[in-house]
């Protein structure tokens, strides 16, 4: 099974991503899965010794749903948690990284007009965001698809990545 992560930080269109992917991708071939549809609570494992098995948690959850497809998920996974503290399931035997990077200016626009109980109210819970996104633009030559979604529409960000994952052998 592949493995391909799709992440960005928070209000680069990870879940609407993965929402386009589900109607255009060969459901026989591809599982398309959202951390956030995994059942498991980040707050459950924030602050505790474990924080680190939410992702292990929730990529086993995915990889048991995926049921033997290639698995597109999507997660704010940090690359380099991913690579240092993760344990993937036996199942996975590759990992491709797909990275949302809109501009700084759109996710301060995306973030701010998300309602208030996504937890997004002033700009200092915005700015650890933009923070990361901007590190995925320094990084981004170590991903070998990393997509500026700023003025795409949602249907040509999901035909690059169809045409990205379709085009790996396997």
């Amino acid at each position: 099974m592949r493995l391909f992560m799709i992440s960005g930080c928070c209000g680069s269109g990870k879940s609407t991503m993965k929402d386009a992917l589900s109607e255009i991708m060969d459901s026989e071939r591809y599982a398309c899965i959202d951390c956030d549809e995994t059942g498991f609570n980040w707050w459950d494992y924030a602050g505790t010794d474990h924080e680190s098995k939410y992702h292990d948690d929730c990529i086993a959850e995915a990889v048991r749903r995926a049921a033997g497809r290639d698995l597109i998920f999507v997660s704010c996974t940090n690359p380099l948690d991913f690579i240092e503290k993760h344990v993937l399931p036996d199942e996975v035997d590759s990992t491709i990284y797909i990275i949302l990077n809109p501009t700084d200016e759109a996710i301060w626009e995306r973030l701010r007009a998300r309602p208030a109980e996504r937890g997004f109210t002033s700009d200092e819970k915005i700015l650890p965001h933009i923070g990361y996104n901007q590190w995925f633009r320094r990084n981004r030559g170590k991903f070998p698809l990393v997509i500026d979604n700023t003025n795409q529409s949602v249907a040509e960000t999901a035909a690059l990545i169809k045409a990205f994952i379709t085009a790996i052998p396997g």
